[in-house]
């Protein structure tokens, strides 16, 4: 299989979406970068992301579904188009291949035969030579850091494997990735939104502005009203872009949990939620959790890091947090306020301001573990003990 293979979803049963998805996650190298639930958008969806495999669900209205195949397996002849039911039947199947589909899976898929289809299919077009991993941090709460760590995260990325970084600054409106490395952009996101059609490399590359560490950010949008048209399809087809020119793409999340910050962590490699060690962040986290496990998310890829460790927490601990939340920590950050904040007060990373603070270093040790996740998963283990004031709490 290929490194990367992208794939635009079609499903309009609601009851499904957790199954499917869950079932696409479960191979490494399969990337959902769209989901659609109405078949006169599914050749949009095509047109706006790119992607080598589409797979259409078909129950329960296939008549409906099929002629909409049809047209895009001739406007797109080397897509090629799998299809899902539950239906065995004969007719069905000879109309599904009629339309032009290459790959007919009956429900519950068998992991096997998809990946043999993938294989197939994606040997035939060739894949693609790059992609690279895409890392999404996000606050379980406003105020935990999380900017922060994203901005000096992709720095030492970069400084770590000298490999191209992008820092994607996605609070629409009120962003600060550009104040913490002092530049001023001329372009931001909202021009790649407003692009129709497939993004160019040369009209990415004028966006972003390369920062004097070696990164390059796509900031926020300058005005306030043009955060009003960027949808979630318009971000990932972004995001996804943005992967096949870098090696990793660090994303500054927006501290909701809404559909396009549902969409975004859906197709990141690596999910890092901040949280700090008080009751109501934990609070918050603990139901964001919930609400992605109840939708089918694949939790293997949500890694929690703990900022701001060692000021008072008023008996909260990260023995407490991971019991509670049942997931390893994947790094904690010590307290270093006044070292972060003159960082931020004079737009430098701390890679620069202040290169062997606690902090800085416990981020660059953070980058390095998600370059070598081997190490990364044998440091989190046995972190889940019975917890304190927590446990009390929930």
């Amino acid at each position: 299989m290929p490194a990367v293979v992208r794939v635009v979803v079609f499903n309009s049963d609601e009851t499904y979406s957790a199954p499917l998805r869950s079932t696409l996650q479960e191979f490494r190298g399969v990337k959902i970068v769209a989901e659609v639930d109405e078949p006169s958008i599914i050749a949009e969806a095509v047109r706006q992301f790119p992607c080598d495999v589409l797979i259409a669900h078909l129950d329960p209205g296939a008549e409906a579904i099929l002629p909409m195949l049809g047209g895009l397996a001739e406007s797109h002849p080397d897509l090629p188009i799998f299809a899902v039911s539950s239906s065995t039947d004969g007719q069905l199947i000879l109309a599904a291949l009629r339309h032009g589909v290459r790959e007919f899976l009956t429900k519950p898929i068998d992991t096997a035969v998809l990946r043999e289809a993938i294989e197939k299919t994606t040997g035939r077009s060739g894949g693609r030579d790059r992609q690279g991993s895409l890392v999404t941090v996000i606050g379980g709460a406003g105020g935990v850091g999380a900017t922060t760590l994203a901005v000096n995260l992709a720095v030492e990325l970069k400084g770590a494997s000298g490999k191209e970084v992008t820092l994607v600054d996605l609070d629409y409106r009120f962003g600060q990735v550009a104040t913490h490395l002092d530049i001023e952009p001329m372009y931001t996101i909202a021009d790649l939104c407003d692009s129709p059609g497939q993004l160019e490399q040369q009209l990415i590359e004028r966006a972003l502005v390369r920062h004097a560490s070696g990164i390059r950010v796509l900031s926020r949008p300058l005005q306030f009203s043009q955060a009003d048209s960027i949808t979630a399809a318009h971000c990932v087809g972004v995001l996804s872009a943005l992967t096949t020119l870098n090696d990793y793409v660090v994303v500054d999340g927006p501290t909701r949990f809404d559909y396009g910050t549902k969409a975004i962590l859906d197709i990141s490699d690596y999910n890092l939620l901040v949280l700090q060690l008080v009751v109501p962040t934990v609070r918050s986290v603990h139901r964001m959790l919930d609400g992605m496990m109840e939708i089918g998310f694949n939790l293997d890829r949500m890694k929690l890091v703990c900022n701001r460790v060692g000021c008072d927490g008023g008996g909260v601990n990260v023995a407490d947090v991971s019991s509670t939340l049942k997931l390893n920590v994947f790094a904690e950050i010590p307290d270093e306020w006044e070292t972060v904040n003159g960082a931020i007060n004079v737009g430098e990373p701390l890679a620069s301001h202040a290169p062997k603070s606690k902090v800085r270093l416990a981020i660059k040790s953070m980058a390095e573990r998600l370059l070598d996740p081997s190490s990364a998963q044998a440091a989190t283990e046995g972190q889940r003990k019975k917890g304190g004031l927590l446990s009390k709490i929930f």
